[in-house]
């Protein structure tokens, strides 16, 4: 049976928007199909091994967190340069997305770094953007919509190198200004997006965990229908209370 090795990176210190949630998706679309999985969480002082996992995981956290795992990161960012390179998949979340990125400029002017896997950067704003999001997302030249929460003050622009996840059809996104939200580049993934995010977006879900496969297999799956049905459903109540028809 092919094990999918999942890292979960700073459990304990970024896990404010229902990280575990995620994982747990990830979790049980892998056993449903007949993959087992390991979760191996890495918390600071931690070494990041780049040849050991197929996808990497990093969630959200407050301020003070954030500013504490920057700079552990730093330690490991030649790794996790590596990893990104060797095509490992990286979902980063809210304040994930942010670190992912060259760096985070807060309010008082200090600088965050980030470990720049993500071709952005990012700045606080002078509100934060909160409500329901929608967007129209496109990976591999595929669309579908999908659907979340986001409550951040950042305000990120993404440069040449990345692209965005989708189109805002409800929200506010990356900055507000521009209705893009969030970045993929190769194969790695920033998202403002929360709530958590996979439960209510399979689709979503089966595209990392289809990327993790042939990272792991070196060949691409035919992923198995599931039935989705709940899942769809929670999306379009989603959908309905961002005021918007599906």
């Amino acid at each position: 049976m092919t094990e999918i090795r999942i890292c979960h990176l700073y459990p304990k210190e970024m896990n404010i928007y229902g990280d575990r949630g995620n994982i747990a998706v990830l979790q049980k679309r892998l056993e449903w199909r007949g993959y087992s999985s390991s979760i191996t969480p890495i918390s600071t002082g931690d070494d990041f091994n780049p040849t050991i996992f197929d996808l990497c995981y990093l969630g959200g956290g407050q301020d003070r967190d954030q500013m504490l795992v920057a700079y552990d990161l730093q330690k490991k960012s030649a790794a996790i340069h590596s990893a990104a390179k060797d095509g490992m998949v990286f979902l980063w979340v809210c304040g994930g997305i942010q670190l992912a990125g060259a760096g985070y400029t807060d309010s008082d002017g200090r600088r965050i770094p980030g470990v720049g896997i993500l071709d952005l950067d990012t700045s606080a704003g002078k509100s934060r953007l909160i409500g329901d999001l929608v967007l129209n997302a496109e990976l591999d030249g595929e669309t579908s919509t999908l659907v979340g929460y986001e409550n951040h003050a950042g305000r990120t622009f993404l440069g040449p190198d990345a692209t965005p996840l989708g189109s805002v059809l409800k929200g506010h996104g990356n900055n507000g200004a521009d209705q893009t939200e969030g970045a993929v580049q190769e194969r790695v993934i920033g998202t403002y997006m929360h709530g958590p995010i996979l439960p209510k977006n399979p689709w979503l879900a089966d595209k990392l965990l289809t990327w993790a496969i042939e990272h792991n297999t070196g060949e691409i799956p035919a992923l198995s229908s599931l039935d989705d049905s709940l899942e769809n459903l929670a999306q379009q109540v989603a959908i309905s209370r961002a005021g918007m028809k599906r």
